[in-house]
């Protein structure tokens, strides 16, 4: 895909290693979600649709719905560990949608469904953070060269965002250094 001057150039294979990866994060806490909700497929479809476009489908209008429909699922639970679950599965559904811009807030957009995954797995444990840590380390080992060749091309993670900002942002830094 070619970008606009003040833009980064992003490949259509690029975008699917970004959602590939999102969605294998996602996937380590869908878990969470589906104990809480068990007929709710809506996560589930999300990381579904990121497999596929990884595999070579299409981006298409449905691979954008079923993002939101998992975002909408996260406000539907009574846990905060489900909501970060079906959070994560969002994100990797919206992995495909990175945009070229130059902007930290894209950062979200390939590091978001590993962050708020890591939150869902610590909220589950009782708030331990060792266990997000444990959960940021996983998602470093699956990132594949192309995930930190892209990443490295968008500047640092943005401040703010409570827990999963911090999660985000320690990703960020453990897969930039």
């Amino acid at each position: 895909m070619t970008s606009e001057p003040g833009n980064i150039a992003l490949s259509e294979q690029e975008l699917r290693e970004v959602a590939g990866y999102a969605a294998k994060c996602a996937q380590a806490a869908l878990a969470i979600f589906e104990s809480e909700r068990p007929g709710d497929t809506r996560p589930r479809d999300a990381i579904d649709a990121a497999n596929a476009f990884a595999r070579g489908g299409r981006r298409t209008g449905a691979l954008r719905d079923n993002a939101w429909a998992a975002l909408e699922a996260s406000r539907e639970t009574t846990t905060e560990a489900a909501r970060e679950a079906a959070r994560a599965a969002s994100h990797a559904a919206a992995a495909a949608y990175l945009h070229p811009k130059a902007s930290s807030h894209q950062v979200k957009h390939i590091l978001g469904a590993a962050a708020h995954a890591a939150r869902a797995a610590e909220l589950l444990s009782g708030d331990d953070r060792d266990v997000g840590a444990e959960h940021v380390e996983r998602a470093r080992r699956h990132a594949t060269s192309i995930v930190v060749f892209v990443l490295d091309r968008f500047p640092a993670a943005p401040r703010g965002g409570g827990r999963v900002g911090e999660l985000l942002r320690e990703l960020d830094g453990r897969l930039r250094g």
